[in-house]
């Protein structure tokens, strides 16, 4: 499990190589290719879920729904520990089915107040199709 500033790190440690691989291609040349990263509304989305956090993915979700989905962003008791709703996901780089409302949920429960992970959870409230998103909205896989 990745923690959000390892995620953050890494992004702009490849936003740094690239510019890097970018200003040498002018200097050297051609023989030099830049390296393609993907950005948010290039998200890959996939029909199913078949990685292993799927499975905490569901539990996750199962969890929500006990609580009934809660549409307002904050902290919920989780057994002895908490969860964070995050309110509702906009959707605005377009990377799942338009014309839906959505809500982002953590997935993984913690110490109230700890660090957010990159693990969530967004459902359409309309027709409860539920998405997996394992790296902050950089993937997506319906569960």
């Amino acid at each position: 499990m990745e923690s959000a500033v390892l995620v953050h790190a890494r992004q702009g440690l490849a936003r740094v190589l690239t510019l890097f691989a970018l200003v040498a291609a002018l200097i050297v040349g051609p023989a030099i290719v830049a390296p393609t990263f993907t950005s948010a509304a290039e998200a890959t989305v996939y029909s199913s879920c078949t990685i292993s956090g799927c499975t905490a993915a569901r539990t996750a979700r199962s969890g929500w729904s006990d609580r009934g989905f809660p549409t307002g962003r904050g902290w919920y008791t989780w057994g002895s520990q908490y969860n964070f709703a995050g309110g509702q996901f906009y959707n605005r780089e377009g990377q799942l089915p338009s014309g839906a409302t959505y809500y982002e949920y953590d997935v993984y429960p913690r110490a109230n107040g700890a660090a957010r992970d990159a693990h969530r959870i967004v459902i359409n409230r309309s027709s409860g199709v539920t998405w997996y998103s394992p790296n902050h909205y950089t993937d997506f896989y319906r569960l």
